[in-house]
């Protein structure tokens, strides 16, 4: 399908929902995805514009997450539009999709819907090296970090200071101060930003649900990749998670199916395929994001060449893709 098949799906979802719809999509296809990223602000400023203010506005998203801040400056935005927000969740939105998720007043999860853990990993040029490609940086999980000094005291069992030293000093030999230094920003980061967007909508007297439900999406949680259902985001994480009517839910389905489709994400970018046999060079146009609504269009784009290598050598890919433009294109 298309456009002109979606319209027709966002339309009778924004009636089932009594709200406006914009569908934030980002594509996890293989070897050409995308991620929440903060470019995606003022494309949507550029629809919210559009819509006008709203008594509510509901964002349809699929991510499998992406830069931490963009969803508490995303949030702000759309808050500026609307007193009433919603997050429809078909199907993925883990981590800073989960983010985005607790600045909602309600989050909408169909069956297969699925959040995630908040803790983030970190890259800077502190970083240890990857041994395997040493002009590169092993990413540092937060939690993991905070783990290892909590092994130190709750399995190995140490107590004093100097213990507890000499195990952080052993984690200084291996990680850059600067490093540890910035894992322990983001830790800090991380729970101020979850509690900040939750305050948005749960009143003070909620607090100790606020702080409960930033422990179970971080330390709590024992696996980045952990995929929390629909029944554990309500009953263990303590999320205000509504399930959709049974129409609403085979709307919601059917339309991230339609991005699914239109963004190839089951079939892999693979460019040595797209070449024919008798082919040297070929452009080449990718969708990889899209940004919806009713009265606007916006697609993240990767344009380029794949050309043919001549005289494949060992070790050498047969093809080469050169990226000429990659970033958000207005279709409508």
């Amino acid at each position: 399908m298309g456009r002109e098949e979606r319209l027709p799906l966002l339309r009778q979802i924004e009636e089932e929902r009594q709200a406006a719809v914009i569908c934030y999509f980002t594509g996890d296809r293989e070897n050409l995805g995308t991620r929440v990223a903060p470019d995606v602000i003022r494309v949507f400023y550029r629809h919210l514009l559009a819509l006008g203010p709203r008594p509510r506005i509901d964002i349809f998203l699929y991510t499998r997450g992406g830069d931490v801040l963009t969803p508490w400056r995303l949030v702000n935005l759309l808050r500026e539009f609307t007193p009433r927000l919603g997050v429809l969740v078909p199907f993925r939105a883990a981590s800073a999709g989960t983010l985005l998720c607790l600045g909602a007043d309600e989050i909408v999860m169909g069956r297969l819907g699925e959040l995630g853990p908040i803790d983030p990993s970190v890259a800077n040029a502190f970083n240890p090296e990857d041994p395997g490609n040493p002009a590169a940086r092993l990413p540092v999980s937060v939690e993991d970090v905070m783990a290892y000094l909590a092994l130190a005291r709750e399995v190995a069992g140490l107590e004093g200071e100097g213990s507890i030293a000499a195990a952080f000093n052993r984690l200084v030999d291996r990680v850059h101060p600067l490093a540890l230094g910035n894992v322990h920003r983001n830790y800090a980061l991380i729970r101020l930003l979850a509690r900040k967007l939750l305050q948005m909508h749960l009143p003070p007297e909620e607090d100790d649900r606020v702080q409960e439900i930033i422990q179970n999406l971080t330390e709590k949680l024992n696996a980045h990749n952990h995929m929390i259902s629909r029944r554990e985001a309500v009953q263990d994480i303590k999320l205000q998670v509504v399930e959709p009517s049974e129409r609403l839910e085979d709307l919601m389905w059917r339309l991230y199916l339609d991005y699914e489709d239109d963004l190839k994400i089951r079939e892999p970018f693979n460019p040595a395929l797209m070449l024919g046999p008798n082919e040297y060079s070929l452009a080449f146009n990718a969708a990889a994001g899209i940004v919806e609504s009713v009265p606007c269009l916006d697609a993240f784009v990767f344009e380029g060449t794949i050309t043919r290598e001549n005289q494949p050598r060992e070790g050498v890919p047969p093809v080469n893709v050169t990226f000429t433009y990659q970033g958000w294109r207005q279709l409508l």
